[in-house]
């Protein structure tokens, strides 16, 4: 817990992963101490293994998805601390007013987080693309009829 509250650290954490990753990367390890390296070794597995989901993060999110509201109140009392809006898929075991965008489904039938999860990641991809979608759909749409084939 704490990782949207205690970001500003978070980020010197992610800072210190990518700083060993270069090094790696560079042929630092070959000139190091074999003690050392394995230290650093040690240090990065641990930081991958704990921040390497959200190393790409450079700011806070514009808004959370959550599956399980009531295995992640944590990361929603965080959100609310910090204004940041919730959408989730909320069961009947849960409340939906702690949420923003409720999407009503079984947060416990696999296939059915599956389809729900990635069509919000389609939806979001398409967001993201934006005006190039837009522009793409501009292209291919005319006021003219179209042809038919035989």
């Amino acid at each position: 817990g704490g990782m949207l509250t205690n970001f500003k650290t978070i980020k010197t954490r992610i800072r210190r992963l990518k700083d060993i990753e270069r090094m790696s990367e560079d042929g630092t390890f070959d000139v190091l101490p074999k003690k050392e390296v394995i230290g650093l070794r040690k240090e990065w597995d641990k930081l991958e293994r704990n921040l390497g989901g959200i190393k790409e993060m450079k700011s806070l999110p514009e808004v959370i998805f959550v599956v399980d509201p009531k295995k992640e109140h944590i990361c929603i009392e965080e959100a609310h601390i910090l204004h940041i809006p919730l959408v989730g898929i909320v069961d009947t075991n849960c409340d939906p007013e702690e949420l923003d965008y409720v999407i009503p489904g079984n947060d416990d039938a696999i296939r059915a987080v599956k389809l729900i999860v990635s069509t919000m990641a389609d939806a979001v991809i398409e967001a993201n693309q934006g005006e190039t979608m837009s522009d793409s759909v501009n292209e291919t749409v005319s006021d003219e009829p179209a042809e038919a084939e035989e």
